[in-house]
């Protein structure tokens, strides 16, 4: 019996110390993030948890497939393997010897109940071992990025809008160069350096390198490992305010990018449809290259007009700073394509990519997963904008949605890591989806409610809203929708769905 106890035991303890790691992966190895993921601080607030139902369905779900895969399964990364390693010696003997001594009453308490606290030692534990290590790739990618004297360094940031920016420009200077740019959201130090190590090449001319932030000082991190001869600032808005606290100091971190650009006597670029980057006070002795779209940007050296969008994507008119004015086509959709877009042909424009080149290269565009793209399926659109959503970015999904003709649907879960304005960006975003939509489906009751409340706020329909539990859930409704739809005014009409923000595993 005694042998039967301590493998069911070691089993619940694998599952758990698994979804464990998963977590703390997700919070990119950060103890204070992992920690208020818990919820509320408080007394055995990080016990909790352990009595929701809901927690064990995520066990299941990371280690299983079940009853869902998980959107970004763990990864068994040599840093993960180590800290299993530290993490058996830390409790795997105590818990045997504690079994053999007590007959096992207490190993169940250390098994089951130490773990929130364990899982952040052995992170300190290994901390000096991953920072030696860590500063041995970065010395390597620094060793590298050194024996390339001639290769153009591109740093790209911003709240929204860099992940597109940098794919379309890499597209765009593809026509002159050999460019290599940093693979998927690879925008921490340690996946620009594992690029850097794995990818780049003495044949490359270029490297664009995209550069996140969730805390003041990242991007001068990252600048600090690539010296960045040019930089893009694609927008400074309310995202990641859960670290960042203030607009503030989203905007001082992002505009490290330039202050790094400036001190090597290289160009900016600057997205002037954002606000603060516009009224921003930018004392640099280095050319600043603006861009925009809204008339809002003012004067622009790269100005945009005649947007035009539709289902068969976007054409819009490009002002060169030379005067000379240039229509353009793309399969993309959405003024925040566009706007994207023109930040990648300012850059492309400057580096003397010819201008017909960019026309063509433009039309050729592919949409970048999950940022307005496009998808058609059967007699439905989709509008699949489930990267990460921010204020800004679901207004612009918002707006393109309002452009179709056809039964507008919004499913979302809301919008997070928006620090103390989260509830009232919530509110707003549903007071301003209720003038939009002719339906729209929640994901997640509890996590919705703010955005319920924008809703009602906006006098909207409640026979026009539905909350589903996931997003599969979701669908199924709309799928049902003819049924639903009560007076049979949509009947037969196309379905047009925006996805607007998929939570990650940790929410």
């Amino acid at each position: 019996m005694s042998t039967i106890f301590i493998a069911i035991c070691l089993f619940c303890y694998c599952l758990m110390i698994l979804h464990e790691y998963h977590m703390f992966q997700l919070y990119s190895y950060k103890t204070r993030a992992y920690m208020r993921g818990f919820g509320e601080p408080g007394p055995f607030s990080y016990y909790r948890f352990l009595f929701r139902p809901s927690y064990y369905r995520d066990v299941s779900q990371t280690c299983f497939n079940w009853p869902r895969k998980a959107k970004k399964p763990l990864v068994y990364t040599p840093r993960v393997k180590r800290m299993f390693i530290t993490h058996t010696a830390l409790v795997g003997a105590p818990a045997f010897w504690l079994f053999f001594m007590y007959k096992g009453g207490l190993l169940i308490f250390v098994l089951l109940f130490l773990f929130p606290i364990t899982v952040p030692l052995v992170n300190l534990l290994n901390s000096p071992l991953e920072r030696a290590i860590n500063n041995w790739y970065i010395s390597d990618a620094k060793r590298i990025l050194r024996g390339m004297p001639r290769l153009m360094v591109i740093g790209v940031t911003g709240s929204y809008g860099k992940t597109s920016t940098k794919n379309f420009l890499q597209r765009l200077l593809l026509n002159k160069f050999n460019a290599l740019m940093t693979p998927e959201s690879f925008n921490t130090p340690m996946g620009v350096v594992k690029t850097i190590r794995t990818q780049l090449k003495p044949i490359h001319d270029v490297f664009i390198c995209e550069m996140g932030a969730r805390n003041i000082g990242d991007i001068k991190e990252l600048c600090d490992i690539v010296k960045p001869r040019y930089g893009v600032i694609t927008a400074v808005g309310p995202q990641h305010l859960e670290t960042f606290k203030t607009i503030e100091n989203v905007e001082k971190t992002k505009f490290e990018l330039a202050d790094a650009v400036a001190s090597d006597g290289g160009v900016v670029f600057l997205n002037y449809d954002s606000e603060i980057i516009r009224k921003k006070n930018k004392n640099y002795d280095v050319p600043l290259v603006s861009y925009g779209v809204s008339s809002e940007a003012g004067s622009c050296s790269y100005t945009v007009g005649d947007v035009k969008v539709s289902s068969a994507g976007s054409s819009f008119c490009v002002t060169f700073p030379d005067g000379e004015k240039r229509v353009l086509e793309t399969p993309l959709i959405g003024k925040h394509n566009v706007q994207n877009i023109v930040g990648a042909i300012a850059v492309a424009d400057y580096l003397g990519v010819e201008r017909d080149d960019i026309v063509i290269s433009v039309r050729r565009l592919e949409a970048v997963p999950h940022r307005l793209q496009l998808i058609k399926k059967n007699s439905i659109i989709i509008i699949d904008d489930a990267y990460n959503a921010n204020p800004n970015g679901a207004r612009a999904a918002l707006e393109t949605l309002g452009m179709f003709d056809g039964v507008k649907i919004m499913i979302t879960p809301g919008m997070i890591e928006l620090g103390d304005a989260q509830d009232e960006c919530n509110k707003q975003f549903g007071a301003e989806a209720a003038g939009v939509c002719d339906y729209v489906i929640l994901v997640g009751e509890k996590q919705t409610k703010s955005v319920l409340e924008g809703l009602k706020s906006a006098s909207y329909p409640d026979e026009k809203i539905f909350v589903a539990e996931t997003l599969t859930s979701a669908l199924d409704v709309i799928e049902k929708m003819e049924k639903i739809d009560s007076d049979g005014r949509q009947k037969g009409r196309q379905k047009i769905v925006l996805l607007e923000n998929d939570l990650p595993d940790n929410y």
